[in-house]
């Protein structure tokens, strides 16, 4: 008898454990990076999506630990370097910043291509299988989302009218391709990180940056500067969310597509509405000319846009900017951009 209440208190042990380790099979934790923590990306739709959306949705069966691109002070494409080796599960950065690891991903966001929301949209959804290719490639990682800030405009401390006279000044860009434009004008193109641009203006290690004109509001570049021209020479400077490939596979493909629904109804969408509205806010906020929602308003000059310097500024894109980024990637990668974004933007890149 009591060995048979043994075996059954066996029994009953291995019954509870395999129950317990059924209920938990999916208990994940998840260790996410989100963006700039400073910006409304991060405060609006990163940090609820990833700390409450999702965990709600998973009924509690996924716990997240979030930190931003300024808490891990990992520059580049370093935070992604990081989440292939399985130091982090998620991580959203500016493809810009990664483009020395994937050059291919900055013919995403070449200076003045998508000159408005509607045109950037319909180049994401074009270029995004290219994105998921290269992003699996060099980083074993899937895409889970592709997001704007705001329009990235040019911020300046001292008097300018227009693109011209930018000659002889040092500029903040986020990107080489920007970097290259500018040189293109006679400017010299400095990479400062974003954190770091308030305090070079100020102490006039640069005269003038780039960035989403909400973004700068928020980082105070307003304070440090006096005049803004809204021509999106900086694109718009796309954040990308990626997740470590063994991670994305160790969910099942149910989880995997309410994931991808999930990212895309209650991040992406509304993200990209959000980008359109907070280009005109940080106007607004910057200059004073309109209400401001932010807080209080700066008062730079706005300088209205030429028209001659849309030309010009696209001339440089297709004579200088799009043949140097060709020659860094090949002629299979500009094969797949002319069948995708060329096709949306009427232009044909040329591998020499």
């Amino acid at each position: 008898m009591k060995r048979l209440d043994r075996f059954l208190l066996i029994l009953l042990s291995l019954f509870l454990l395999i129950s317990f380790v059924s209920s938990n099979a999916y208990s994940k934790t998840l260790r996410v990076v989100g963006s700039w923590s400073s910006l409304a990306l991060y405060k609006k739709f990163e940090k609820p999506f990833w700390t409450k959306t999702l965990p709600d949705a998973f009924h509690g069966k996924i716990n997240v630990i979030m930190s931003s691109l300024g808490q891990v002070k990992l520059k580049g494409a370093a935070v992604l370097r990081a989440m292939d080796s399985g130091v982090f599960d998620v991580v959203s950065t500016v493809a810009d910043y990664v483009v020395s690891d994937a050059p291919g991903l900055a013919g995403l966001d070449l200076p003045v291509l998508a000159p408005n929301i509607n045109t950037a949209r319909r180049v994401v959804n074009a270029y995004r299988p290219v994105m998921q290719k290269i992003i699996k490639e060099k980083f074993h990682a899937k895409l889970l989302a592709v997001v704007p800030y705001p329009a990235q405009v040019l911020f300046c401390r001292t008097k300018i009218n227009g693109l011209e006279d930018l000659k002889g000044k040092k500029v903040r860009a986020s990107g080489w391709t920007t970097s290259k434009f500018l040189d293109a004008l006679g400017a010299t193109g400095v990479t400062i990180s974003f954190s770091e641009v308030a305090t070079s203006l100020q102490r006039g290690v640069i005269d003038c940056a780039v960035t989403g004109s909400l973004s700068g509001y928020s980082a105070g570049w307003g304070e440090v500067t006096k005049y803004l021209y809204p021509l999106p020479i900086g694109g718009w400077d796309y954040v990308i969310t990626v997740m470590n490939l063994d991670v994305w596979n160790s969910f099942t493909k149910e989880q995997q597509q309410l994931i991808q629904k999930l990212i895309k109804e209650k991040l992406e969408v509304p993200a990209w509405k959000d980008a359109e509205d907070e280009t005109q806010q940080g106007i607004y906020c910057l200059t004073g000319l309109g209400k401001c929602e932010y807080g209080k308003p700066d008062h730079l000059k706005l300088v209205k846009v030429k028209r001659q310097d849309v030309k010009l500024a696209r001339r440089i894109l297709v004579k200088v900017v799009l043949p140097a980024w060709a020659k860094q990637v090949g002629s299979e990668m500009v094969n797949e951009w002319n069948n995708t974004i060329g096709k949306v933007v009427g232009l044909k890149a040329k591998a020499e």
